[in-house]
């Protein structure tokens, strides 16, 4: 895309973080922002801030790790714009829990939030994207632990699935007119921390928060105390704009996590070198 004015675009995750730093960045580019979000007094309060500065924004309320409520948030948006050009998946939660410490219910919310909207967002807006002709975008949110797995299972999990998602369809959309981002933040001065206060009604009493071990729990203190200060989700939402424009591959927010991606690939190229000499044996298998 090389022009944003006049351009439609649904967020996920809008009434705070990174998701309220996205549809900023987009509304004062001049785009026509859909805000979408499971918290509804933080998302009324964020789309009253946006509305005061004559952006043309709406809101909906929706939980995307239901389906259908993905599938009506839509619906809401081409009602209220008419059609869509750009596609912010970024709603998210932390945690999962670590090893030994995960439920199904901490799974099945986790990637419900994580991934499967980002999947279904694809599904239920990339025809719409296609359907007027005038191409568009779609912006992943993962993590950097999406690129090095820094977090807990889970999390990494569906941010490994995000990015895997996004590269796989970069080629097949971009022959369709859409372009595809995955954005990888570091540490962000978001909510993301107290994702508890998001927890699905049907999942009560399912997700709780588990006792960590001190060193772990002493950990998980200084990465709150670093997301206090933590990059301006609205500098994120600038790159994405840009990122937009440039139809990047990759949105990453700062250079901080580099170390750490190299030594995964560092450890990649180990494996090749340790069989770079071997011939397989190939053929037909044995009985």
């Amino acid at each position: 895309m090389d022009v944003l004015d006049g351009r439609v675009a649904f967020v996920t995750g809008a009434a705070s973080g990174i998701g309220l730093g996205i549809a900023t960045a987009l509304a004062q580019s001049g785009v026509r922002v859909m805000m979408c979000d499971i918290e509804r007094q933080a998302l009324e309060a964020a789309h009253a801030g946006l509305a005061a500065t004559n952006a043309d924004v709406a809101h909906v309320l929706a939980d995307v790790s239901l389906k259908e409520q993905l599938k009506a948030a839509a619906d809401a948006t081409i009602a209220r714009f008419g059609k869509v050009h750009i596609l912010v998946s970024n709603a998210g939660v932390g945690g999962g829990a670590g090893y030994g410490q995960w439920t199904d219910a901490s799974w099945q919310w986790t990637i419900g939030v994580n991934l499967m909207s980002v999947i279904w967002g694809v599904e239920i807006f990339g025809p719409l994207i296609e359907s007027h002709g005038e191409g568009g975008h779609i912006v992943n949110t993962a993590s950097i632990a999406g690129l090095a797995a820094a977090v807990a299972p889970p999390y990494n999990v569906t941010k490994y699935g995000v990015v895997a998602l996004s590269e796989s369809l970069r080629a097949p959309l971009g022959a369709r007119g859409i372009g595809v981002s995955v954005l990888c933040p570091g540490v962000i001065r978001t909510r993301i921390m107290e994702s508890s206060r998001n927890v699905p009604a049907r999942f009560a009493g399912q997700i709780e928060r588990p006792e960590l071990p001190p060193e772990q729990a002493a950990l998980l203190a200084q990465f709150a105390a670093a997301m206090e200060q933590g990059i301006d989700p609205l500098y994120v939402g600038e790159l994405v704009v840009e990122a937009i424009l440039g139809d990047w591959p990759y949105i990453l927010t700062d250079t901080q996590f580099e170390p750490m991606i190299e030594a995964r690939f560092a450890e990649i190229r180990a494996g090749f070198d340790r069989i770079r000499d071997r011939t397989p044996r190939r053929g037909k298998a044995v009985p």
